[in-house]
């Protein structure tokens, strides 16, 4: 396992980090432990999580899996999406952060959060509220860097100039939708983040398996798939996507790769990208995500998965979460 720096912090995380948001849901609590394992055994130290998950059994599986191991990782989790009907069980006021802080604090069976990220952009609390609780935070020991997920170019930088303003702890990464099937941060965010040293975490890096192959332009939906478990996810099945997907699956063909390890190994190939978080509902699949890092991508491969994805620099988003 190869590790990079989180941004410009001096914190080293795998290039493959392990996202989590199937445990509880669509793996089982002795999967996912098995999972986690399997994860650590290959070098893996990244585990994002979010208090969300699952209806927060995520962070309580993790929870359990890291007993007696949680020195060896970096533990991110996220808060600020809805976590209930209450007026202040969402957001990231003061109120809601501490909360929500303490809650995944005793889920996840430890005393600290390697990462702790803003789920997304708060429009009705003020960002110096956000930050200063952030920074608080960071003093007290319960936290030891701040990211930002979902967040527009224009609200990461504002964050970014009030830290400075203020002597604030400043976000290191930044949570966004990036892949072949959405390139779109380039337009903006990838920029920002090169030029003020924020290290870009891609979720989504195989458009929620769409990039796998596992789909098809036929009506049928794959047994025990993302779009199977959660009929909402198949909004992002579409003619585009599919397209896209096809063409990826025979380029690799071509070289020798399967789809999902070379659309991983393009991401990975990006400056700004400090770790991919891979989900997995079974080990096997989480090894198989492993073997883009043994593939090195030239010109041309680079080259024509460019031009393969070309369109998706320009289209919307392929996903974004926000408050209403």
């Amino acid at each position: 396992m190869k590790y990079r720096r989180l941004g410009n912090s001096g914190l080293e995380v795998s290039e493959i980090g392990l996202g989590t948001n199937s445990f509880g849901k669509r793996a089982n609590e002795s999967t996912s432990i098995r999972i986690m394992e399997e994860a650590l055994d290959n070098g893996i130290n990244f585990i994002d999580t979010a208090n969300i998950y699952a209806g927060t059994e995520s962070e309580r599986i993790i929870g359990q899996a890291l007993a007696g191991k949680r020195q060896h990782v970096v533990l991110a989790t996220k808060a600020g999406l809805v976590r209930g009907e209450g007026p202040n069980q969402r957001g990231s006021s003061r109120y809601h952060l501490q909360q929500e802080l303490e809650g995944s604090l005793k889920r996840l069976n430890t005393d600290y959060i390697d990462l702790y990220q803003i789920h997304t952009f708060d429009p009705n609390t003020p960002l110096e509220e956000t930050l200063r609780t952030l920074d608080d935070m960071v003093r007290a020991g319960k936290v030891r860097y701040i990211g930002a997920s979902n967040y527009a170019a224009w609200e990461l930088m504002k964050a970014l100039g009030i830290s400075e303003l203020k002597g604030l702890n400043r976000f290191v990464s930044l949570q966004v939708s990036y892949s072949l099937a959405d390139r779109t941060p380039e337009q903006e965010m990838v920029p920002l983040c090169l030029d003020q040293g924020v290290g870009i975490i891609p979720y989504f890096p195989l458009a929620g398996g769409i990039l796998s192959g596992k789909y098809s332009l036929s009506d049928k939906i794959p047994e025990h798939s993302r779009a199977d478990k959660d009929p909402s996810f198949n909004r992002f099945i579409n003619e585009r996507t599919l397209t896209l997907a096809d063409q990826v699956s025979k380029l690799a063909a071509e070289h020798g790769h399967t789809p999902s390890s070379l659309s991983l190994a393009w991401l990975m190939s990006q400056s700004v990208v400090s770790t991919v978080i891979v989900g997995a509902t079974r080990p096997e699949q989480l090894r198989e995500n492993l073997r883009s890092l043994e593939i090195e991508l030239n010109t041309g491969l680079v080259e024509a998965l460019g031009n393969l994805s070309q369109r998706s620099r320009y289209s919307e988003p392929f996903a974004t979460y926000r408050l209403s």
